[in-house]
């Protein structure tokens, strides 16, 4: 099996991690929290032109020469993300090719944004969903989708790729996504 280099290993490599700082994904893509997004110095300092607010309990604080979108989706498993897969990435895509530089959050920068992040790299990056997740978490290590926001996801792979590289699967807690089964299976004690 042969590897292909990352297309963007030198943003990990160079990017440190922050909670409440910005992470960048791409060269052209950052997530954050709503801290950070509301952050005049940050988002001048990383020279952020647009600000998607994947919230509905967050309010931004409104500068001058960044343009704003918000996502009203709660970050609940019956929040329906799906919907703005395609036109948010294709807005994301857009500032891209103006040299523009976006930012994603939501409230904790742990579920809806990371999804739409994941999203973003699969349509316009020609990642799998499991690339998509595994270059995500190592630039922003907290990311953790919620179930709904998964099954989505895995919806969306499909219908991208026609074809799956992460999938449900029943727990003792529910459907979990299979990258979790290691992990949980992991922190229960032994019977």
């Amino acid at each position: 099996m042969t590897t292909r280099p990352h297309p963007f290993s030198a943003v990990a490599v160079q990017q440190p991690f922050f909670i409440h700082g910005l992470s960048q994904i791409t060269n052209n893509l950052y997530i954050s929290n709503s801290e950070a997004s509301n952050n005049k110095l940050m988002l001048s300092n990383n020279c952020i032109t647009t600000v998607i607010n994947v919230s509905i309990e967050v309010t931004n604080t409104f500068y001058e020469n960044i343009q704003y979108l918000k996502v009203p989706v709660a970050d609940s498993p019956s929040g329906r993300l799906y919907d703005f897969f395609d036109p948010i990435t294709d807005y994301i895509h857009s500032v891209e090719m103006k040299q523009g530089r976006t930012l994603l959050h939501c409230a904790t920068g742990v579920s809806p944004s990371a999804t739409l992040c994941l999203a973003f790299l699969m349509k316009y990056h020609n990642m799998s969903l499991l690339e998509a997740h595994t270059w995500t978490k190592l630039c922003h290590p907290i990311i953790r989708p919620n179930n709904g926001f998964w099954e989505q996801l895995i919806q969306y792979e499909f219908k991208l790729f026609n074809k799956n590289t992460v999938n449900m699967i029943n727990s003792p807690v529910g459907m979990i996504p299979d990258i979790y089964e290691k992990e949980f299976f992991s922190m229960r004690p032994s019977t």
